[in-house]
């Protein structure tokens, strides 16, 4: 339709806004799919046609991690931003998951487990006001079982596949780093495992006591 069609139309659109119009579809699609294996894709297209340019970079990422991690990209980042972490950003966070090894390309973890590295997120973000520095980077979080078998080291069981490890690094040595983690569990803050590596240290919650 061209401008002179539109002449009789007001210049703004009525009440039923981008927003709003999204939401209706949301519910019309959950009552159409519900209980179906189609209602996730109704839902992941939503989140796509919603990470717009200025979405993503209000989050701090590049636009090209969109094309890279696919639909759930936006669901994610507000997931982990809701978590209000003070010592580490959504973009550190997202960033592995942009990783490749080989010709094997990292995803985001499946929906179904992202609230289990909430757990691990806390214990960093408490570790770094411990420390007293922010995250510096994050060198894994999830990893998919293919990209986890590319990496040099890294067990068949690994917590990163569960979505509930975290390899982190800050401007001091991952020893320290470690002790601190160790010192937390210690007084019973969480169970997990603390690895110390030579230039990062591991963080998980997997509910027992490890250490390397």
């Amino acid at each position: 339709m061209t401008h002179d069609e539109q002449s009789n139309f007001p210049a703004q659109p009525s009440p039923l806004t981008r927003r709003s119009a999204l939401r209706l579809l949301a519910l019309t699609g959950a009552g159409l799919f519900v209980g179906t294996g189609q209602s996730q894709a109704f839902f992941d297209f939503l989140s796509s046609y919603s990470a717009s340019p200025e979405t993503l970079r209000s989050l701090g990422l590049p636009l090209d991690w969109s094309r890279a991690l696919g639909p759930q990209l936006p669901g994610y980042a507000a997931f982990l931003q809701k978590m209000n972490l003070r010592n580490v950003t959504v973009r550190q966070l997202i960033e592995p998951h942009t990783h490749v090894h080989g010709s094997v390309h990292n995803t985001l973890p499946p929906r179904a487990m992202w609230p289990n590295i909430k757990s691990t997120l806390k214990v960093v973000d408490s570790l770094s006001s411990r420390l007293n520095m922010p995250v510096k980077e994050v060198i894994s979080l999830y990893r998919s079982p293919a990209y986890n078998a590319r990496c040099p080291g890294a067990k068949s069981s690994s917590y990163h596949m569960r979505n509930n490890a975290m390899d982190v690094v800050y401007a001091c040595p991952p020893g320290k780093v470690a002790a601190m983690a160790r010192a937390m569990r210690a007084t019973g803050l969480y169970k997990g495992g603390v690895g110390r590596y030579a230039n990062f240290a591991h963080v998980d919650t997997r509910g027992n006591n490890a250490d390397w």
